[in-house]
């Protein structure tokens, strides 16, 4: 144990000149090098609501996370707080106690009196806490084979050479052993903070709490993090929960002129001034500074790790202020600039899309020539199948048809958002009304394929939506380029910030955090991508497929030349697409029949490999590898063959193992094919016909923003309808709830207006 026990001054130090091994991280990904990194424990964080004794399991979760970061080889320190609550718990009880002893003995006929307890005066009580404080850190450590050290230190131990010196060799050598530092100032020997010596300004610190020991410690110590934990989620622009309070994700220094503070915490002495004072002081030293809440039961589990891991968690301090906006901000312009989107006439919006598919022709060359800056740099890194060099190709040909598909939603855009659903005579001068209008702001999250961006963006313009899009890092020159162009379109209307590209570092889970800007999210990608955003949404709506396993089913009244044409098509066409059929179901009778060698020497032909599953493995002597599940999305020439004895089994088969996603039977029986049509609850369920049909452009929607296998909102192939919602609007002439029954039964009148104009009804 260190322990240093002078008193605290009103001494000041002067900020150094730099650290040796450089400055500050510049964004939130590069936490995850930070070796060195000191975590700043609030009382807030570490003390009990009642204020008398420690919040116990906040602080277990705190101590695993420290260990599991110190047992991957960083070097961690903590600043605590909590001797002092810690002590308070201790004297209250043993003062309890001696009182009861006493009236107890001295009772007499008198009842027992109330018992009062004094006011426990704070050094007292850090001097009863500390080593309490201390033992159970030691305790909770040991659990994970961790060593722990108690520093205590004061004002002078900084402003003294040889003291501060003594101070950093001895934190040097237990960090060099392995060793976690537990830091705290010595309480039971200092006086109480003077009202006014809070931090002056930037270049000067004066330690009085433990947000500016923290970051002096932090400093002297060159660590490369400092993480404060206390009872709020960030800095707030102005005071947390007040009307519209804004968590700042990144804070610049200069910007704390645009800062309310509110309130100091219940139990601290330091506040929010003085938590960004000590950050920026510590900022300008070098190190990295995220300040976050440690109290919430929902992310203290995880929150230091979230933070080291990158993840947008609190207010990270950053010197280095992007050129460009936020994601919040392009989020807010987007959804304002999308209001008036969503009012322009339904011509006006044809014009923006019809005045993008030009661009589209006109631009070509660019176009073509960002794309193959990307091809190369995809070719180059050697990292990406073919499937997805193919997605992220562009060719004139392609240009050309995406350019058709755009005019086609022009098209459909016209009677789009405004449409009448039904319109309702109440009573006499009351009519209601059900219209269509957009969602909001839409987020898509799209990998290497840069095509998608002109089609989602038209989409979501021929909708009245507002759009955030999220492109793969492979598409970036393509998209920049493609971006542009959209916006060129939308600003012929004054609409140009409507449709928002993310170039920054987002990571696709901080975007998903922005429930409160953010209507809907759409993924377009492999299934693991639909996963992880769907896992990582907060509480937004997410409309994508889980994956695409789907099925063709070949009826024992099936056609020989339906069946070969149709099975190649939905394996062989596209297999990465997510409406590639991934497993062949064959009934019993086929077996050994002509037919059946023929789908063979077909797939065969085409490459494909055979997976067998149990049933159509125990039919052959030697069969194919056996499939190690009957629910797998291939994404390449492989599939899954499996026989059923029945229709009826085949759609038991697809229930138990299949997506939702598409769903195809083959046969000549018609009654046959309506049952299965009938029973099967797929987003998409075909007769005859391949499943690569399950395809926006096919079903004539000009575009698809993605398929949805959900069960709430748009399923299949979602289109311009599946990006609309509705509202109810209603028209009256002074009419008052009173005009209607206590059980809301109406006294005067109930009808649908009839069908044609005015009133429209569809």
């Amino acid at each position: 144990m260190v322990v240093c026990t002078p008193r605290f001054g009103n001494l000041v130090w002067k900020i150094p000149n730099g650290r040796a091994h450089g400055g500050s991280f510049a964004h939130r990904g590069e936490l995850r090098q930070a070796k060195r990194i000191v975590v700043k424990l609030g009382s807030a964080v570490v003390t009990r609501g009642d204020e008398c004794g420690l919040a116990l399991g906040r602080l277990a979760s705190i101590v695993e996370q420290v260990a599991m970061l110190q047992n991957q080889g960083r070097e961690m320190m903590i600043v605590t707080s909590g001797a002092v609550a810690f002590g308070k718990q201790r004297l209250r009880h043993e003062i309890l106690l001696s009182q009861s002893v006493r009236q107890a003995l001295h009772s007499g006929q008198n009842q027992l009196k109330d018992m009062s307890l004094p006011v426990l005066e704070a050094r007292a009580c850090a001097a009863a806490g500390q080593s309490g404080l201390m033992a159970l850190y030691e305790a909770m450590f040991t659990q994970y084979s961790t060593c722990t050290a108690q520093v205590l230190v004061t004002n002078l131990d900084f402003h003294d050479d040889q003291k501060r010196q003594n101070l950093n060799s001895t934190l040097q050598e237990l960090l060099r052993m392995n060793i976690v530092p537990i830091i705290n100032t010595n309480d039971a020997v200092v006086p109480p903070p003077e009202p006014n010596s809070d931090l002056q300004g930037v270049n000067v610190i004066s330690i009085k709490d433990n947000d500016s020991l923290a970051a002096r410690l932090a400093v002297e110590m060159k660590a490369d993090l400092l993480i404060a934990l206390s009872d709020v989620e960030g800095l707030y622009n102005s005071p947390p929960g007040t009307d519209d309070a804004k968590l700042i994700d990144i804070f610049y220094p200069g910007d704390q002129q645009s800062i309310t503070y509110g309130t100091k915490s219940r139990v601290g002495i330091g506040g929010m001034e003085a938590k960004v004072k000590a950050a920026l002081w510590a900022l300008q030293g070098g190190t990295s500074v995220v300040i976050a809440n440690g109290t919430h039961p929902k992310v203290t589990g995880h929150v230091i790790t979230d933070i080291v891991e990158g993840k947008k968690v609190g207010t990270f301090f950053s010197e280095i202020k992007p050129a460009g906006p936020t994601v919040e901000q392009q989020t807010e312009m987007a959804r304002n600039s999308g209001r008036t989107l969503a009012s322009l006439h339904p011509d006006q919006r044809s014009e923006i899309i019809c005045q993008l598919a030009e661009l589209l022709t006109e631009k070509k060359e660019e176009i073509l020539a960002a794309n193959k800056m990307d091809m190369d740099l995809a070719v180059s890194a050697g990292h990406l199948p073919p499937a997805m060099l193919k997605r992220l190709s562009l060719s004139p040909a392609k240009l050309n048809s995406l350019a058709i598909g755009l005019r086609q939603i022009a098209v459909a855009s016209q009677d789009s958002v405004g449409r009448v659903l039904r319109r309702t005579r109440v009573a006499h001068n009351l009519e209601l009304e059900q219209i269509t209008v957009p969602i909001g702001v839409l987020l898509v999250i799209f990998e290497a394929r840069p095509d998608c961006l002109p089609q989602v963006s038209a989409l979501a313009i021929a909708s009245g939506n507002a759009l955030l899009l999220k492109g793969g890092k492979e598409a970036a020159n393509t998209n920049r380029v493609l971006h542009q162009l959209t916006q060129e379109a939308l600003s012929m209307h004054g609409v140009r910030e409507a449709v928002q590209l993310v170039s920054t570092r987002e990571e696709v889970e901080d975007l998903c955090r922005l429930d409160k800007m953010i209507d809907l999210i759409i993924p377009r990608g492999s299934s693991q991508l639909v996963r992880d955003i769907q896992r990582a949404a907060k509480g937004i709506p997410v409309l994508g497929h889980s994956e695409g396993i789907c099925h063709v089913y070949v009826d024992a009244d099936a056609s020989v030349d339906k069946v070969i044409k149709i099975v190649r098509d939905s394996k062989c066409d596209y297999p990465a697409a997510c409406n590639a059929m991934e497993t062949l179901l064959i009934h019993r009778d086929i077996l050994r029949t002509p037919l059946f060698d023929q789908i063979i020497d077909m797939l065969r032909t085409e490459r494909v490999k055979i997976h067998a599953g149990p049933r159509f493995a125990s039919y052959l002597t030697f069969s194919p590898s056996e499939a190690k599940s009957l629910r797998t999305e291939y994404g390449d020439l492989e599939c899954c063959m499996e026989v059923v004895d029945s229709m009826q089994d085949a759609v038991d088969h697809i229930h138990k193992y299949g997506s939702s996603h598409t769903d195809v039977i083959i046969t000549e029986n018609e009654d046959t094919a309506e049952q299965f049509l009938q029973q099967l609850d797929s987003a998409c369920v075909f007769w005859n016909t391949s499943s690569r049909f399950a395809d926006g452009y096919r079903f004539g929607l000009g575009a698809e923003v993605g398929i949805s296998t959900a069960r709430i909102h748009a399923r299949g192939p979602v289109g311009l309808e599946g990006l609309l919602t509705t509202k109810w609007v209603l028209r009256g002439d002074g009419h008052t709830a009173a005009d209607f029954s206590e059980h809301g039964t109406m006294k005067y009148l109930h009808e649908n207006l009839p069908v044609g104009q005015p009133f429209l009804r569809i």
